[in-house]
């Protein structure tokens, strides 16, 4: 995909945790950090209890240090950074003007992305590890990715390629809208009231985040190259709750959508039109 260099004037990017993000898993096993974002993405765990799992039986992990705000440094600092700030810009000025463009553009706010890496990482919602991949937290309104995971989601998930990476950058970005909007309050309320739906609630909160990652895409159909629609599409079936968990798994507890579920997702966002994915979410 051709995005635009980024410009810092237009993005919020820090790196928090033991060094700067590389291109490469270091510290932790590959194998950890499939474990780790398999709790995430499959079974919907609390991404720091999981975290917290993770650091207690890792020894000699690298604690969390102050977070760099050397913006330029940061994007600088390998491909997979600088492919990441392009992304975030580009996702920036997509959701600005489309929150403009439906009489809404005083609730627009850019999310943070903190490059963290080597080690773990403070949050508004708690401590998290490396191990984690990428996710978002609502508490302040943050991205969080440790972009040895993009490593991780080609050699052992089999979803490589620029467009396979920014879908998972453009899903956590639509957790954020979800949050500008009021959705995933609406979302944690339906799901404290009726408990029994809490996963098939989770499943369309996240399905809608795929959609609107395919919003994004669908908004910029200019920049698209051959190969990324099936790049995404790859990346979206790779990450479905079945072929994950291989059948070991019942329907009714996933968390996050089948295959099918999270390709026609992306696919309903490719049209462009935000609108759509929000009947998604439509829980009346």
């Amino acid at each position: 995909m051709r995005l635009n260099p980024f410009n810092t004037g237009n993005i919020d990017v820090r790196s928090s945790g033991g060094g700067m993000p590389g291109g490469k898993a270091g510290g932790i096993g590959c194998g950890t950090i499939v474990i780790a974002a398999l709790g995430y993405f499959v079974f919907g765990l609390d991404p720091m209890q999981t975290a917290g799992m993770v650091e207690s039986v890792q020894q000699g992990q690298q604690q969390a240090g102050p977070a760099n705000t050397d913006e330029q440094a940061i994007c600088t600092s390998s491909p997979y950074s600088r492919e990441a700030c392009n992304g975030l810009q580009s996702l920036n000025e997509t959701w600005s003007q489309t929150f403009s463009a439906q009489g809404y553009g005083d609730q627009f706010k850019q999310p943070t992305l903190d490059l963290y890496g080597g080690g773990g990482v403070r949050t508004a919602c708690g401590n998290a590890s490396s191990a984690m991949g990428p996710f978002y937290c609502p508490g302040d309104q943050t991205i969080y990715i440790d972009t040895s995971f993009y490593d991780t989601l080609e050699s052992q998930l089999g979803a490589g390629g620029d467009f396979a990476r920014y879908y998972v950058l453009a899903h956590e970005y639509g957790h954020h809208v979800q949050t500008l909007t009021g959705v995933s309050n609406q979302i944690r309320s339906a799901q404290e009231q009726n408990p029994r739906r809490a996963n098939q609630l989770q499943v369309l909160m996240e399905l809608q985040a795929d959609c609107y990652a395919g919003v994004w895409a669908g908004k910029n159909r200019n920049l698209i190259e051959p190969g990324d629609i099936e790049e995404g599409m790859q990346a979206a079936a790779a990450i479905g709750d079945d072929r994950l968990t291989g059948g070991r798994v019942s329907s009714e507890n996933f968390t996050h959508g089948t295959s099918k579920q999270r390709s026609d997702a992306l696919r309903l966002g490719l049209q462009g039109d935000d609108r759509a994915c929000d009947r998604i979410t439509a829980i009346g």
